[in-house]
């Protein structure tokens, strides 16, 4: 994941290297999420590789190391993880959850409102849990194969120029 540019200044100089470190030679270019995600990935660890297809998002993967405790100054072997984008962002969820309202907040109270949030809504909170796709990514021959209702033949329902006149 980018780092935010006010934040560059938080993360050591030898971050590339020490992410690269966790992603390619412990990680082996695959997510090591085993559940901090909150999802109970097949075999006991998350199945995404390195510039594979995600098999649950149908998109490329890119790996990322996710900090566990949401410290980047805290690179210790134990606090990083290599992570998919669906797992980096579902461990974050929480946390982006409470700084969104800060920032939130924060911004209201600059403009001269009153806080609209109180303390007790900055708890963390599970995301919610993609569809898995069936086999693979859905393409537009399997959408047309969806179920949907058929039209009724309502003269109400018909564009104006269609309309019989009375």
């Amino acid at each position: 994941m980018p780092i935010r540019p006010e934040n560059l200044h938080r993360y050591p100089r030898d971050w590339p290297e020490i992410s690269a470190r966790i992603r390619f030679e412990r990680a082996g270019g695959r997510c090591e999420c085993t559940g901090q995600c909150g999802l109970a990935h097949p075999g006991g660890r998350c199945p995404a590789v390195h510039e594979q297809i995600h098999p649950d998002t149908g998109s490329v993967v890119g790996l990322t190391t996710a900090h566990l405790n949401h410290q980047p100054e805290d690179v210790r072997d134990e606090n990083l993880l290599a992570a998919c984008q669906l797992c980096h962002l579902r461990i974050d969820h929480g946390h982006h959850r409470v700084t969104r309202s800060i920032t939130l907040a924060a911004r209201a109270a600059a403009a001269g409102q009153l806080g609209f949030l109180p303390e007790t809504d900055l708890v963390r909170t599970e995301p919610p849990t993609p569809p898995r796709p069936a086999q693979g990514r859905a393409t537009t021959a399997t959408l047309h194969q969806l179920p949907f209702p058929e039209p009724e033949e309502d003269e109400d329902a018909l564009p104006c120029s269609s309309r019989r006149i009375h």
